[in-house]
């Protein structure tokens, strides 16, 4: 049933999914189930997140940006996609819908969401899900376990940040240097200098600012809750992150949720290096999923803050990059070549593993005004 009738009740109705996706959690709709006026939608939308409101105590998310996210699912219609997925962040806050960025994380939740639906037909003893990642254009493919045609959720693979195990989702992305910027290097240059501080700007599916710790004083090993608690801090990443906005190809970026704002430090526990994200006014428990692949990307290119910092060269063909972050770490597996210069430099694939679960279906409830 279409979200665009009026209801008989006070209350309205809407189909929906709630899973975990990665390190995130958020709300699975079909795409004929919500108002197709994007402004009615985004309205519906706030209210069954319970936004605005910090607790968010009058709808589902859960008062934080982690859990406060909506995929957007339907079948697709192009020849290289199964499934399209628009990503929605949903502001605790304010009364605010973005659909400027893709989410990583979400995405490992969408293959099994559409099997699920009867999207597509599950294959043995996988499947793999072709999925449009509509916020960009980029495309992605996600496979699945599927061992009696039915979606798997049991497994033993363990991913920093979730408690437990589940069944292992392999994704791999596809064409997504560029994907909201334009191109891998938004501003022409590996490295700029913004409000005096060195800077590298990337997007390699997610527009991230790299930035080094030491720079705000900072070791790099603080907690999140630290960082938040740092006011000074964040009002200086901000006023970086808006003048970058700009630089980025991106605009007035005051009321939107990119680019990341990320700081990197020398690795703290055995991985490349180390981590803290602005996601961008709350710290990230852990990493973005297409964010971890950006700062991934800066890794193996020369002349980037993050490249200056390891003083570690690496050579074309496939390698790991394990990205350090709050709760863990991340890896990264990428297929590069021309890694010596910007000009030739291309990421043939990059994979990493996610886990997902159906947490609950049914339907949510809104209010009728």
């Amino acid at each position: 049933m279409h979200a665009d009738f009026q209801a008989d009740s006070d209350q309205q109705a809407i189909p929906c999914s709630i899973m975990r996706g990665g390190t995130s959690k958020g709300l699975y709709f079909l795409a004929e189930d919500l108002p197709t006026a994007p402004a009615l939608r985004d309205q519906l939308l706030l209210k069954l997140m319970g936004s605005p409101d910090e607790r968010q105590i009058d709808g589902l998310g859960g008062a934080h940006p982690l859990t406060s996210k909506v995929a957007i699912v339907s079948r697709s219609g192009r020849e290289d996609a199964d499934v399209d997925y628009l990503f929605l962040q949903v502001v605790v806050d304010k009364a605010e819908v973005s659909d400027a960025q893709n989410c990583g994380n979400l995405l490992a939740g969408v293959g099994p969401f559409a099997i699920e639906q009867q999207l597509i037909t599950a294959s043995v003893p996988y499947t793999d899900v072709r999925i449009h990642m509509v916020n960009t254009g980029a495309n992605a493919v996600a496979r699945i376990q599927t061992p009696q045609g039915r979606v798997n959720y049991q497994g033993d693979a363990a991913i920093d940040g979730v408690p437990g195990t589940a069944a292992p989702i392999l994704i791999d992305f596809l064409d997504i240097a560029g994907s909201s910027c334009g191109r891998l290097f938004p501003t022409g240059n590996s490295q700029d200098v913004i409000l005096e501080k060195s800077v590298t700007c990337i997007d390699n599916g997610m527009p991230v600012v790299l930035l080094l710790a030491s720079d705000f004083g900072l070791s790099g090993a603080e907690t999140p809750t630290e960082l938040e608690a740092n006011q000074a801090l964040k009002t200086q990443i901000e006023a970086i992150r808006l003048e970058a906005g700009k630089l980025m190809n991106l605009g007035d970026v005051t009321k939107k949720t990119v680019p990341k704002m990320t700081l990197i430090s020398k690795p703290l526990n055995g991985g490349l290096l180390n981590t803290r994200s602005f996601i961008p006014h709350r710290v990230h428990e852990a990493i973005g999923v297409l964010g971890s692949v950006s700062v991934a990307t800066a890794c193996v290119l020369k002349g980037t803050v993050t490249h200056d910092l390891l003083q570690q060269n690496f050579a074309d063909g496939s390698i790991e990059i394990v990205v350090e972050h709050p709760t863990g770490q991340f890896n990264v597996e990428m297929e590069v070549s021309g890694s010596a210069h910007i000009e030739s430099f291309q990421v043939h694939r990059a994979a990493l593993l996610r886990t997902a679960r159906l947490l609950m279906r049914g339907e949510a409830m809104t209010s009728v005004s």
